[in-house]
């Protein structure tokens, strides 16, 4: 299966511990002015650090740094573009699903899935979270302990039964959160350690 992209490690400190989070935000839109239909936004301690989007087509780094990724990966961007891309097909479904069950025809509608951890660089302890909204509400929510998605939404009942009863999807869902990105976040380390040491970033 495939990683998303944007995983990034911007806070180092040398004595304290940090937790630090990543986040990935995919944006469906429907009928929205002057917006994107598909935008993908990696963040990481809420600063952006990758961005794609359908208008574009192209995913591109948000800070200098991420370049050095090509040194050893040169098709990096490249994949993250191709994935981007595939991942806007997959997520457009999602809104026309939810349209039409909940019976809606037109107007402006927001389809949003937040997934990212939050990582301990002291302990190594990782915890990872899925969400999914709908108009500016909740529509889904991922529990790590018990690998299963929570409805807090009648309409939202049938899909979390669908995605829950995929054993395969959802080990899937367990093995990126706990990890594939936290090992992506920790070799990425290597890339951005120079630079951020000299922000003097302090928490």
């Amino acid at each position: 299966m495939k990683i998303l992209f944007f995983l990034v490690l911007l806070g180092l400190h040398s004595a304290a511990a940090v937790i630090h989070s990543l986040k990935y935000i995919f944006t469906v839109s429907s009928q929205v002015p002057n917006f994107p239909e598909f935008v993908v936004v990696g963040m990481v301690d809420d600063v952006p650090v990758g961005y794609c989007d359908s208008n574009t087509k192209k995913a591109v780094p948000e800070q200098d740094w991420m370049n050095r990724l090509i040194a050893d990966n040169p098709h990096y961007w490249e994949g993250q573009t191709a994935i981007c891309l595939g991942e806007q097909q997959l997520f457009k479904g999602h809104i026309e699903t939810l349209k039409h069950r909940f019976n809606q025809t037109g107007g402006v509608h927001i389809f949003q899935w937040l997934v990212g951890c939050e990582w301990d660089d002291e302990s190594g302890e990782v915890n990872g979270f899925r969400q999914v909204g709908y108009d500016g509400e909740d529509f889904l929510s991922w529990d790590v302990k018990t690998n299963t998605w929570i409805a807090p939404k009648q309409q939202a009942v049938i899909t979390k039964n669908n995605w829950n009863n995929d054993k395969v999807l959802m080990a899937y869902y367990k093995y990126t959160i706990t990890q594939e990105l936290p090992y992506w976040l920790q070799k990425l380390i290597m890339y951005g350690r120079s630079s951020l040491m000299r922000t003097g970033r302090i928490t």
